[in-house]
């Protein structure tokens, strides 16, 4: 292909890629710089029959017209991402150089707000993804050995979890599990317990999230690889079954190679979905025991935060980070592999 071709037909997806991913990512980093302006405050006297008093004000007029001179906010530059919202590098310093154990400083490293989400981001994602992949390939080989007229509606049943949307899914497990729910009052009848609560403690409700990650994420598992396994070759099987390869050995030797390539797909797929997990931390009201970072975003731009946009940015920014580095080693081995079967 001559290059003037080339450019002519990679120019509208660049283009694109510019405008949809390049700016907006250039914008948010150049947020996080900046944060909300204070407002401007005056004291005014009051005075009366029994005397005058002082009272300090908002100024909305001069408050207005710094944020209209200035939209993007007071420049802050790194101090949004060491402050204790974020990497809270004095508060690291602090309970590192004073503390009474590994224990003592786990806990009070958990009661910062960023660390807390990423704890729980982190552990969700290297969880649900792993068991969501060795799930949904389970799955997918049984559902492939069942009669050809099972299949339609066993894979139907089976995507259920994946086409409900997040939030709707989430919400409905949580009445399921509340404590009037068919499967809270279950579990308090069995265990003879009346305030027994998959809420009650942090540990119960990270539980009760990782578990409908999985039971959410795992159909998209399966339907991927139900399609990879029509492609395995037929006489490669055969001839394994031939040599006398029991159907464990044909699946490890034979399935699971041929699927690998398809495996490193899921797993970029599932990394970059897990490590956004938000609707669930709404959907249960588990805000309490369980925050992510996109929930820390979604606080910041709902105002619950101190700085807003440019808070938000900068757990945007961090969360990025944190995709590129989970990333990285399987692209990595993705990059290894396509030279190796390259050359």
């Amino acid at each position: 292909m001559r290059h003037r071709d080339f450019l002519g037909f990679m120019a509208p997806s660049a283009l694109a890629m510019i405008l949809f991913i390049v700016v907006p990512i250039g914008s948010i980093l150049v947020q996080s710089l900046f944060v909300e302006h204070e407002r401007v405050l005056v004291t005014v006297e009051n005075c009366g029959p029994f005397g005058c008093t002082e009272e300090t004000r908002v100024d909305t007029a001069a408050t207005a017209e710094l944020r209209a001179e200035e939209p993007l906010g007071r420049f802050n530059g790194l101090g949004t991402y060491i402050d204790r919202g974020h990497l809270a590098v004095d508060e690291l310093a602090a309970i590192l150089s004073d503390n009474a154990g590994p224990g003592d400083i786990a806990a009070r490293v958990m009661n910062l707000p960023f660390y807390k989400a990423l704890a729980f981001t982190l552990a969700y994602t290297l969880l649900v993804t792993p068991l969501c992949m060795a799930l949904g390939f389970a799955v997918a080989l049984a559902v492939n050995a069942l009669p050809r007229l099972a299949k339609g509606p066993v894979i139907f049943l089976t995507l259920l979890p994946y086409i409900a949307t997040p939030l709707l899914g989430a919400l409905a497990v949580f009445w399921m599990i509340n404590t009037d729910g068919i499967i809270g009052a279950t579990l308090q009848a069995i265990f003879d317990d009346p305030t027994l609560s998959l809420q009650a403690s942090p540990m119960l409700t990270w539980i009760t999230l990782i578990v409908w990650g999985i039971w959410h994420m795992a159909p998209f598992a399966f339907v991927v690889f139900y399609a990879g396994l029509q492609t395995v070759p037929a006489d490669t099987l055969e001839s394994a079954m031939i040599d006398g390869a029991s159907r464990w050995e044909r699946i490890l030797y034979v399935t699971v190679p041929h699927l690998k390539p398809l495996a490193i797909f899921v797993g970029l797929i599932l990394l970059m979905d897990n490590f956004r997990v938000f609707e669930p931390i709404i959907g249960f009201s588990a805000e309490a025991n369980a925050t992510s970072l996109s929930w820390s975003i979604y606080n910041d731009l709902n105002g619950q935060g101190g700085q807003l946009f440019g808070s938000a940015a900068a757990t945007s920014v961090l969360t990025t980070i944190g995709v590129m580095i989970l990333l990285t080693p399987v692209l990595i081995r993705t990059w290894r592999g396509a030279g190796g079967r390259a050359a």
